[in-house]
């Protein structure tokens, strides 16, 4: 069987943390931004933890 390769585009937008989670961008920063309050530029900034039912279909896209 030959070894599985990790799906690049999932590498490039998910982070395995230390204890092994995913933390992944938040979406909604991109464009538009001057319409978008501070308050919710501030909360959409920084990572977030991938949502539990997800789990298992991103590991297996990262060959884990």
């Amino acid at each position: 069987m030959p070894k599985m390769k990790t799906h690049s585009g999932t590498a490039k937008r998910v982070r395995i943390t230390g204890k092994g989670k995913l933390r992944r961008q938040q979406a909604g920063l991109r464009h538009k931004l001057e319409k978008k309050s501070s308050v919710v530029t501030r909360r959409l900034s920084g990572t977030e933890e991938v949502a539990k039912p997800d789990v298992r279909r991103l590991n297996r896209l990262l060959g884990r």
